[in-house]
């Protein structure tokens, strides 16, 4: 039997029932769309929430310091002369320690951090070379005067353009045998001439190498 249609006062034809389920089809789909959007945005947060849980929290461990005393040992043994290995005092940090090269030349290196400063400081060796790795390494910048630190004359060099010699605001260096040092970086003068100091001895050993 037809359904009567209140408004009209008599029975719905064919077209108008088709009209009332396609309508009332449209709007269950579209009720049960935003209800699987809700769900699935609900189980999105859920999920997130899961994984933000699960993340450790806290200061990740530091890492360990490179053992430069080890290290050059094993290098002196290699090259059979001293290899460097400075004796700061307390307050200092080794971030890195390696052999590098640079324009043909090896370099043993170390990158020092000293405690409540900006910077950092690097003690390097260069095997078998001269000035013009110094040269090399400080984008040519020349030395504009010395520095006597335990009886080692040392070349300073204070870049023109630290940007162009690698952020490199002040150098030393002096020869030590076959090899060249060079203490270099961004830190204060007075602080590169402590790392300076430390390598006194070894500098007069690699002098007396033949």
């Amino acid at each position: 039997m037809a359904r009567i249609v209140a408004e009209l006062g008599r029975p719905e034809t064919p077209e108008e029932t088709a009209a009332r389920k396609a309508e009332s089809s449209r709007r269950y789909r579209s009720s049960k769309t935003f209800r699987n959007l809700v769900a699935a945005l609900l189980v999105t947060v859920a999920v997130v929430l899961v994984v933000v849980a699960a993340v450790p929290r806290g200061e990740p461990a530091p890492r360990p310091e490179p053992d430069v005393v080890a290290l050059a040992a094993d290098l002196s043994r290699e090259i059979g002369r001293p290899a460097l290995s400075p004796s700061l005092p307390d307050g200092w940090r080794v971030n890195q320690a390696t052999t590098e090269g640079q324009g043909g030349t090896e370099a043993w290196t170390m990158v020092y951090v000293r405690s409540g400063e900006s910077g950092f400081v690097r003690v390097a060796q260069g095997l078998d070379t001269g000035d013009e790795w110094v040269a090399q390494i400080l984008g040519g910048a020349r030395s504009t005067e010395t520095v006597a630190i335990d009886g080692i004359d040392w070349n300073v060099y204070r870049p023109s353009d630290p940007e162009r010699a690698g952020n490199i605001t002040y150098a030393l260096s002096t020869p030590a045998g076959p090899d060249q040092v060079l203490i270099y970086g961004d830190a204060s003068p007075e602080t590169t001439a402590i790392a300076a100091a430390s390598v006194t001895a070894q500098v007069r050993e690699l002098r007396e190498t033949p």
